[in-house]
């Protein structure tokens, strides 16, 4: 069983950074409670730990303390950033830190990136930086700052339940392609890995169960030259494609 730990960052009396009427602290709670939910919905083997699962305010220290404890394989401390300029996605390791972390820090930025392509998200890299969460975690540790809430286009994103959904199914993807897990299978089904193609590219975790191919709506789409939406409230997909 693997054991994943995402620290949802600040809470409580600390609201993180607030700016164009958004709370850091409630984005990166909604983020943090979704990629749990997802993780122990759609992967085998592994358990998801919060620092907080409500508006509470741990403290740094708190944190640390629970994911040392506890023995997770991995952190994840969730923010959103500010102080202006272009805006973007970056992410942090420590200073002074281990292949694995560098590799986790990797993985999880990459797959972060790829899920916001369709949205236009600057790019801001991958830093390090002496900050607790990634210094006094004894496993592989990043700190993924999600778009700038005094931007106004990334606020406006934000605000976005497509740009949202993009967040969590990045760091769903980045924590478990680095952890190696491996996807449920509905009771009953058959399913068999198939390749698909489309457009002369290869498209990943193709699946035949019960005779029908399933493959990933949004690499699909992109293959297509089109870009996917999604509502969560009302669990809708839409696919648009300029012409």
């Amino acid at each position: 069983m693997k054991k994943v730990f995402i620290d949802p960052g600040h809470g409580g009396k600390d609201t993180g950074a607030t700016a164009h009427g958004l709370l850091e602290k409630d984005i990166v709670l909604a983020v943090s409670l979704s990629v749990k939910k997802r993780l122990e919905a759609e992967y085998n083997g592994v358990q998801v730990l919060l620092s907080r699962s409500a508006d509470v305010f741990p403290t740094l220290m708190e944190r640390t303390e629970a994911a040392n404890k506890a023995g997770a394989d991995i952190l994840v401390s969730v923010h959103c950033n500010a102080g202006g300029g272009a805006g973007g996605f970056e992410s942090y390791k420590y200073t002074h830190t281990s292949a694995a972390t560098a590799s986790l820090q990797n993985v999880l930025h990459t797959e972060i990136m790829t899920a916001l392509k369709p949205f236009n998200v600057i790019d801001r890299g991958q830093k390090a930086k002496n900050l607790h969460m990634v210094r006094e975690s004894n496993m592989p540790a990043v700190l993924t700052e999600n778009l700038f809430v005094d931007v106004a286009a990334d606020a406006a994103k934000l605000k976005r339940e497509d740009v949202v959904g993009a967040l969590i199914d990045g760091h769903v993807a980045g924590i478990a392609k680095y952890l190696g897990l491996q996807k449920k299978e509905a009771a009953g089904e058959v399913s068999d890995k198939v390749n698909v193609i489309v457009n002369g590219k290869p498209i990943q975790d193709g699946k035949l169960i019960n005779g029908v191919t399933y493959v990933p709506l949004r690499a699909t789409a992109e293959a297509l030259g089109a870009t996917v939406g999604w509502d969560n409230k009302t669990k809708t997909a839409t696919i648009t494609k300029e012409t």
